[in-house]
């Protein structure tokens, strides 16, 4: 433990440990429960029976919608710091329509919702010398969406962090291929339409856990937005740990960065 320590600059050390520390906590779940004053589980029985094939659609639709209209049209700029209390604001904008018509509003909502989370994941990832033009940078924002931190009965060997990595990690190397072969990359290839399904996956299970929540009776359109900015919250903590991780392993190498973020310490 101590030989990897010694590899690495006590500064850069508090980073990842950090940035661990956002990537892991508990998922957004928990936090949501502590704002409905119910645990999240108890709310699947107010879902209606073909939820799940809903769910999939809008998500899945909400993705390829944000990814048009942010990750494709960001620029590269010389910045330091992210925008993510402008962000905060527009999102809990969006989150009154979720509040006042619940599951009938997130067709509407979600798609608007996930565009500023994916535009303030990727005003975080420029913020940490990402360049944003690039397909790996586009793939690493869309990726956060599918990083939901552990529960707290985690204890895997692995981290939840490393394991969505790992999950993505095939998806994302035929998109590079694609793009390396071809010169060409947009929102309608088979590669990127097969990506967005996997995140979306992820990204399904945390988009139902926010809708359950606005979905409570007394939540309202305050609630809703409290709950959407709670929301873009969390994915700006999980961009924020990521892109860390990310510019230590550009300085350090992948596996000894990921070797020493999953010691037991």
């Amino acid at each position: 433990m101590n030989e990897l320590i010694n590899k690495i600059s006590e500064e850069d050390l508090q980073e990842l440990k950090k940035a661990k520390q956002l990537l892991e906590n508990p998922g957004i779940a928990i936090k949501l429960s502590n704002i409905i004053g119910n645990p999240i589980q108890k709310g699947f029985e107010v879902l209606p029976k073909n939820w799940n094939e809903k769910l999939s659609d809008i998500t899945k639709s909400s993705l390829l919608k944000a990814a048009d209209a942010a990750i494709f049209t960001i620029k590269d700029k010389n910045i330091n710091k992210s925008s993510n209390l402008m962000h905060k604001i527009a999102v809990g904008a969006t989150g009154t329509i979720g509040g006042l018509f619940g599951l009938t509003g997130l067709a509407v909502e979600l798609p608007l919702t996930t565009t500023i989370i994916l535009r303030s994941i990727a005003d975080i990832a420029r913020s940490h010398g990402e360049p944003v033009k690039e397909i790996d940078t586009k793939l690493a924002c869309l990726e956060v969406f599918a990083l939901g931190g552990n529960s707290i009965e985690d204890d895997n060997l692995e981290s939840s962090y490393y394991a969505t990595r790992t999950f993505l990690s095939n998806s994302i190397v035929q998109t590079n291929k694609f793009v390396a072969e071809h010169g060409v990359f947009h929102e309608g290839t088979t590669v990127f339409l097969n990506i967005i399904g996997k995140i979306a996956e992820r990204f399904g299970i945390q988009v139902t856990e926010k809708t359950i929540a606005q979905s409570v009776p007394v939540i309202g359109a305050a609630g809703g937005a409290l709950i959407n900015t709670l929301f873009i919250t969390h994915f700006q903590e999980m961009a924020t740990g990521h892109f860390t991780v990310r510019k230590l392993e550009r300085k350090y190498g992948k596996e000894f960065i990921k070797e020493l973020y999953n010691l037991k310490k």
